[in-house]
């Protein structure tokens, strides 16, 4: 059974629940809380807060519907040794340096508080974890095996930065031939501008990068795993 949702342009997305993955990108205290890298570097952390609530429903439908789901987490070993000097550079720049200590432990440092998922978005036992240390969840990760073995086609996107971490790992999904829905109420940026900007470029020229949808449109379409079973 396919489910098809409409788009800001015309070409709907269809996809099979069984085949299809939803991505989390790093919902985490570093980035969404005021405690954090983000807001410890002088960033409105606001607009990343204000999806949680329809990211948590969106999770809850693609629970219930059975999706594959998978969170990614940005960050680097205690050792630091997986952080390259351009990205020490530019946190540096930006007023909290990857590793230095904040109020929630290290920035950005794997097992430190801050480091970990908001509370009401935490992954469930039997959903995927990926810790990446760049901006692309395919970068040096093995989600793309992760895909493959699931036989997932079918990506569909939510998180946090808008024109960073999730515009990275769309790049990189339909680079290696998935096709993604992007949904624009369950992303956010620190700059709504930079926001909208993406959800603008990534659909032009025939969908080049992926489709983009809402969430508001896609859970009604979502039915209980037993219903989807029934109907194919």
């Amino acid at each position: 059974m396919k489910i098809d949702v409409a788009c800001t342009k015309e070409q709907a997305y269809s996809f099979d629940p069984a085949k299809t993955a939803l991505l989390v990108i790093d919902m985490q205290r570093d980035f969404c809380n005021a405690e954090g890298v983000g807001g410890v570097g002088g960033e409105d952390v606001g607009p990343l807060q204000k999806i949680i609530p329809q990211v948590e429903k969106l999770l809850v439908a693609a629970r219930k519907a059975g999706l594959f789901i998978v969170h990614t987490r940005e960050g680097h070993t205690p050792d630091l040794s997986t952080l390259h000097d351009m990205r020490r550079l530019s946190s540096s720049q930006a007023g909290a340096p990857i590793g230095d200590r904040g109020p929630m432990g290290r920035f950005l440092v794997r097992g430190e508080y801050g480091h970990d998922f908001v509370d009401s978005l935490h992954p469930k036992n039997d959903e995927v974890i990926v810790d990446k240390p760049g901006f692309d969840a395919f970068y040096t990760t093995e989600l793309e095996s992760i895909l493959r073995k699931r036989g997932i086609t079918h990506t569909i996107v939510c998180g946090v930065t808008t024109e960073c971490c999730v515009q990275s790992t769309i790049r990189g999904a339909v680079d290696r031939g998935f096709f993604s829905l992007i949904l624009s109420d369950c992303c956010a940026s620190y700059y709504p501008d930079m926001h909208d900007a993406t959800m603008r470029v990534l659909p032009e020229q025939g969908n080049l990068f992926g489709w983009v949808g809402k969430s508001t449109d896609l859970i009604p379409k979502l039915a209980p795993k037993s219903a989807f079973s029934a109907a194919s």
